[in-house]
């Protein structure tokens, strides 16, 4: 564990009390004015450990008084094993950055004044017995004292002189170096951070002609699905020799940037790569990003839902007809987990009555959209239960259907971004589309990013976007998350 930035802050009333942060390794920091808690280099107090979120707490001061909130961390905050959201630091208090995770102690104290403002536990005060003050001031106190001094005396003043002005003439050669080296560091630490945010531009920028490239490409794909065009062949075919050239780029110049290896956990890794798996640059990713997927990572480990649905689809064998459908689109195999979401894999489930009729089988299809893409409806369609003509509760031919139009939303109104493609399949043509088809067609300006930024979508459908997410993250590799077997979905990257 570290400690985090301290700096230099605006004086505050001498009535506010100081709060004194005890860390396990004994380190003692106070602070006057509210600070962060978490792993992220941006907090006050910076905590490297797994268990802790990058911003986990925030510690604040209000009204003469002291208090934290949990900033919606994965693993939470304790006190004597009661987990909070929030709590007064009265005097002094000891919590728990998850249930078994680091510790801190906070401890109000009278704010000091004078001299001692800004002392710390480091500091330690200056003792020393009075012979020595006699000692300097008999021989390096003033020329023009009245005491009579001898002759071995004036010698030693004089050496002294000697010798200050000598260390005077190298101190003043030392700062001048010191000062040239400093602007020296200062102007290339400036550059090199230039350097850097143009180069993170230029690979982002990168990212998003791939994604332009992809929404060509699964255009060509339909045309040559709807009428076979051997023209539309040739050019997918160039068009995805030329995605894998420019994608070889991309991951060199990631590399390069050390965007994976930036003091993060082997899960936040994973989280990053299935994020650009579904379409969204991991560069562009908001900085709360990795918390919130942790958050409902957490969510399905604390259900037996996600084993329950999975072993299912394996039991049935829907999982590799389901990945084999969208791998024929294009698209990634990892769209599976869309169905957990909707139905648990359930191919017989029905939803509740809307005023788009009622969503039946695995894909939770509503007759319209069932019919669009082929799909036979059965006379049940208005009640509540499955029903043997209809072909939604036909597992296969759902998938089918479900994968065309999955593509269809990532090749038009979701420009290839997979989180895009979740939120419309969510909300079909209601609210989400428009507010998607309000923003940019260009990749960079449509994308998951962009429409959160801009809008505030309905809470179904961010819950949705977000299960559907953490869900594929942990599927890549269950037993990292604590489940007891292995991705259903290993035989993707096994098949030549």
């Amino acid at each position: 564990m570290k400690s985090g930035r301290m700096s230099l802050t605006p004086p505050v009333p001498p009535n506010v009390p100081l709060l004194r942060v005890r860390t396990p390794d004994g380190r003692v920091l106070r602070f006057a004015q509210a600070f962060h808690v978490g792993r992220g280099e941006e907090c006050e107090v910076r905590v490297d450990d797994a268990k802790v979120s990058r911003r986990h707490l925030l510690v604040s001061c209000e009204r003469g008084g002291w208090s934290f909130q949990d900033l919606r961390s994965a693993n939470g905050v304790f006190a004597d094993g009661q987990r909070l959201e929030a709590a007064n630091i009265s005097r002094s208090l000891t919590v728990t950055l998850g249930r078994e995770g680091p510790s801190l102690t906070f401890d109000v104290e009278r704010r000091p004044t004078g001299p001692d403002l800004h002392r710390t536990e480091y500091e330690q005060p200056q003792e020393g017995p009075d012979a020595v003050e006699d000692v300097a001031q008999r021989y390096f106190g003033s020329a023009s004292d009245d005491a009579p001094v001898g002759r071995r005396t004036m010698m030693i003043r004089k050496a002294f002189q000697q010798v200050q002005q000598k260390q005077k003439r190298k101190h003043a050669v030392v700062v001048a170096a010191i000062s040239i080296a400093a602007i020296s560091a200062v102007g290339y630490a400036v550059y090199a951070y230039r350097e850097m945010q143009q180069q993170r531009a230029f690979v982002e920028d990168l990212f998003y002609q791939i994604k332009s490239l992809d929404v060509s490409i699964a255009d060509l794909e339909r045309r040559l699905a709807a009428a076979g065009d051997r023209q539309a062949q040739d050019q997918v075919n160039v068009a995805r020799a030329r995605r894998r050239e420019m994608e070889q780029n991309y991951d060199r110049l990631i590399s390069r940037l050390n965007v994976y290896n930036r003091r993060l956990t082997e899960p936040d890794r994973l989280i990053l790569r299935v994020t650009r798996l579904f379409g969204e640059c991991e560069l562009a990713a908001p900085s709360e990003y990795l918390d919130e997927v942790w958050r409902y990572i957490t969510m399905w480990q604390s259900t037996g839902r996600f084993e329950r649905g999975v072993r299912l689809a394996e039991e049935k064998g829907y999982t590799r007809r389901i990945a084999q459908e969208f791998i024929d689109q294009g698209l990634p195999p990892q769209f599976f987990y869309l169905a957990l979401q909707e139905s648990d894999f359930n191919a017989f489930a029905s939803g509740p009555r809307t005023y788009m009729g009622i969503a039946k089988g695995m894909w939770q299809f509503v007759p319209d959209t069932a019919k669009r893409y082929g799909l036979t409806i059965g006379p049940l369609m208005d009640v509540p239960q499955p029903d043997a003509n209809d072909d939604r509760h036909k597992w296969d031919k759902a998938t089918g259907a479900a994968a065309r139009y999955i593509k269809d939303i990532y090749a038009t109104d979701a420009q290839a971004s997979g989180l895009l493609v979740m939120a419309g399949y969510n909300w079909g043509e209601n609210r989400v589309i428009r507010n998607i088809r309000s923003l940019s067609a260009n990749p960079k300006d449509r994308n998951f990013w962009k429409l959160t930024e801009r809008y505030r979508i309905p809470d179904e459908t961010y819950n949705y976007v977000f299960s559907i997410v953490s869900a594929a993250v942990i599927g890549e590799n269950p037993r990292m998350f604590g489940f007891s077997f292995d991705n259903p979905l290993k035989f993707v990257d096994a098949e030549p």
